[in-house]
């Protein structure tokens, strides 16, 4: 193959963008501008051509990107919050709209931060890749963090994506995020639990990405409704949270009303639905009772 000069480089890359719309991908452009400066090593709008071989390997990824495997697998790096984590198969692939419940835990880790003077106590359950624990520690300095993972693949990826993102300020824990035991010496000490749990209900995967390459584990959350394991974060978010301590938590926009009648029921004195950038019902933010005064 002969290389190609910066014209015929951009009119590939334009045509591979209405390839990429004709099959359905929600950002063709954008996705096949970044598959090429994946194979260029920089930015399309300074490159002045592409070197011999370059179109056959670039027809070769947008390919994939056309049978619609998820930008993310194809170059193997996620982004999160500003932080570009790694990607790898059998691990889910975090989404934009988590981003937004990442901020609601850190705008509380920071209240605490502000208004005790003191670093904050903040675990997250159900951590996958890593990328909520990872931006609280980045986005909160004086924060403490632990982050929960049970499936082994999502643990070893959290492991090195914090370590890299956030060196020595995230503790990943092997375990059930919903059993007792794990991090029980944390039991009523913490500030902030914030979770994504799976909750994905029976049958109702949004999209074929989503199918056909996040794994089961973490995606349906259990039970017709999916709210089998979220019902369970809560209440071993209300183990853990210390009085007047915040769970923040994603989930399917049609749980709302039973996660917020949950909370109040596990000592939670307001419970509240964030929505996402969309206007969806996008996740719980409930404050755990205070402590009564004698």
């Amino acid at each position: 193959m002969n290389a190609l000069d910066r014209y015929a480089l951009r009119r590939t890359v334009r045509e591979a963008g209405q390839m990429l719309a004709l099959a359905g991908v929600a950002s063709p452009e954008v996705d096949a501008r970044l598959l090429a400066e994946h194979l260029l090593g920089g930015p399309l709008l300074l490159a002045d051509g592409a070197p011999e071989g370059f179109t056959a390997a670039y027809a070769a990824l947008v390919g994939r990107r056309a049978a619609r495997e998820p930008l993310q697998r194809i170059l193997g790096v996620m982004w999160f919050r500003g932080l570009e984590l790694e990607c790898r198969p059998g691990v889910f692939i975090v989404r934009p709209e988590t981003e937004v419940v990442a901020g609601a835990a850190i705008e509380a880790a920071r209240a605490v931060a502000s208004e005790e003077g003191r670093g904050p106590v903040v675990v997250d359950l159900c951590a996958g890749s890593g990328a909520i624990a990872a931006a609280v520690a980045a986005e909160v300095p004086l924060a403490r963090v632990w982050a929960v993972e049970i499936d082994a693949a999502a643990l070893a990826l959290a492991r090195e994506n914090c370590e890299r993102l956030a060196p020595g300020r995230v503790e990943v824990v092997g375990g059930d995020a919903t059993a007792p035991a794990v991090l029980a010496e944390l039991d009523g000490r913490v500030d902030v639990v914030v979770s994504n749990p799976p909750y994905v209900p029976a049958g109702e995967v949004e999209d074929v990405e989503t199918a056909g390459y996040d794994p089961d584990l973490a995606l349906y959350g259990g039970g017709a409704d999916g709210l089998r394991l979220p019902l369970a974060v809560v209440e071993r978010a209300a183990a853990l949270l210390s009085p007047g301590a915040v769970l923040v938590m994603e989930h399917d926009p049609g749980q709302g009303a039973a996660l917020r009648a949950a909370a109040l029921g596990a000592g939670f004195t307001e419970a509240v639905t964030g929505q996402d950038l969309a206007g969806r019902d996008r996740y719980l933010r409930a404050v755990k009772e205070r402590a009564s005064r004698a």
